[in-house]
C-alpha cells in the first residue's frame, strides 16, 4: 500500500508545473543567470579568491529544498487535511502516516535532484569545482534536506488552511533564504552575522557545504546544529500535527 501511495504522490507532483519549476529548475536557472554576469566569473579577494558564481552553487543547492520544504509540501499536506482526505484515509487500510512518508520522499527526492542539477550545471557551464570532500558534502546535504522537511512539517502542523500554510511558509521562507546566503553569501557576511546565522538550520547547512566544497570536513559544530534542529522540529511536528 505504501508503494502505491508513493507512486500516486509522484504522479501528482509531476502534474504540478509550478512545483516542478520552482523546486527543480528555478535554483539552476538562477545560477545560470548569475553565471552569465561577467563580473561574477572573476575571482574576488573578499571571497578568499573564489568567484561569486563559486559561492552561489551551495546557495542554489539549498534553494530547492527551502522552496519544497517550506512552500510546497506544507500547502499540499494542509490541502489534504482541509479537504478531508486524511480523515477518509484513516478509515482505509492505508494509514495517513503512509501519505506523510510519501510526501517527504517526493519532496526530499526533488530537493536532492535539484541539488545535483545545480552542481552539474555549475561544473559544466561555469567550471565550478565539484566538492573536494564528497562524503562530508553528501552528509551535510542529507541533513539539510531532513531539516527542511522537518521545518515544513511544523508549518503544516500549525496551519489549518492552505492560506495559513502559505502565510506561515512565506514568513519562514525569506529569513531561511537570507540565512542560506541568497542575498549575501555566508563567506561575505561579517563575522558576528556569520556566527549568528550559523545557529540556524540553513545557515549551518550553507557553512557546512562551503567547507566540504573547499575540501574540509563540514565541521561537527555545523552538523550538530543541523541534527539538533532536525530533532527539535521533528518532535514539534509530531506533537502538533493533526490528521483532521
Amino acid at each position: 500500500m505504501s508503494t502505491a501511495v508513493l507512486r500516486t504522490e509522484v504522479r501528482l507532483f509531476r502534474r504540478e508545473p509550478g512545483a516542478v519549476f520552482w523546486i527543480l529548475l528555478f535554483p539552476t536557472l538562477l545560477l545560470v543567470i548569475l553565471g552569465s554576469i561577467p563580473s561574477f566569473r572573476q575571482h574576488q579577494h573578499d571571497l578568499g579568491g573564489l568567484r561569486t558564481i563559486d559561492v552561489y552553487v551551495p546557495v542554489a543547492v539549498l534553494l530547492g529544498m527551502i522552496v519544497g520544504g517550506l512552500q510546497s509540501m506544507p500547502q499540499t499536506l494542509t490541502g489534504y487535511r482541509e479537504r478531508g482526505i486524511l480523515r477518509r484515509m484513516a478509515a482505509t487500510p492505508v494509514r495517513p502516516s503512509a501519505l506523510l512518508s510519501a510526501q517527504m520522499l517526493v519532496y526530499g527526492g526533488a530537493a536532492l535532484a535539484s541539488a545535483l542539477l545545480a552542481l552539474a550545471v555549475g561544473r559544466a557551464g561555469f567550471g565550478v569545482r565539484l566538492p573536494k570532500q564528497p562524503f562530508g558534502y553528501a552528509l551535510a546535504l542529507l541533513l539539510a534536506v531532513l531539516a527542511a522537511l522537518a521545518l515544513g512539517s511544523v508549518v503544516a502542523a500549525l496551519s489549518r488552511t492552505t492560506k495559513i500554510a502559505g502565510a506561515i511558509g512565506s514568513a519562514v521562507f525569506f529569513p531561511s533564504m537570507f540565512c542560506a546566503g541568497v542575498w549575501l553569501p555566508t563567506q561575505a557576511m561579517p563575522d558576528l552575522m556569520a556566527r549568528i546565522v550559523g545557529w540556524t538550520p540553513f545557515g549551518a547547512a550553507a557553512q557546512a557545504l562551503n567547507r566540504a566544497a573547499a575540501g574540509h570536513w563540514p565541521g561537527w559544530g555545523h552538523l550538530g546544529v543541523l541534527v539538533v534542529w532536525i530533532l527539535l522540529l521533528t518532535g514539534a511536528a509530531s506533537r502538533w500535527f493533526r490528521w483532521e
